[in-house]
């Protein structure tokens, strides 16, 4: 079945690649020479920005960084609902 993603799998699945790239990048704070960390961290981030275009792209964007993903017409980046309002997550 094809069609349009759901929300909340979405971020989830952003959730779970930021916090992956996170923990990879405070790690690299304390082991700077870790090839492995270092790796890990460029693949969780690159999961990450694709995640974060996919998402801008059916939702409208989550940071200022994927908001051209979503404007091609017009500026959209206040259309959506914010996370705390009705329909925001």
């Amino acid at each position: 079945m094809s069609g349009q993603p759901c929300k909340k799998e979405m971020l989830d699945h952003i959730n779970a690649v930021s916090f992956s790239a996170l923990e990879a990048q405070l790690y690299l704070n304390t082991h700077p020479c870790d090839k492995c960390a270092l790796e890990s961290f460029y693949e969780c981030n690159k999961m990450r920005n694709k995640a974060l275009r996919e998402y801008a792209t059916y939702y409208g964007p989550l940071t200022i960084d994927t908001a051209t993903a979503s404007c091609s017409d017009r500026w959209n980046w206040i259309q959506e609902p914010w996370p705390w309002q009705e329909g925001g997550c």
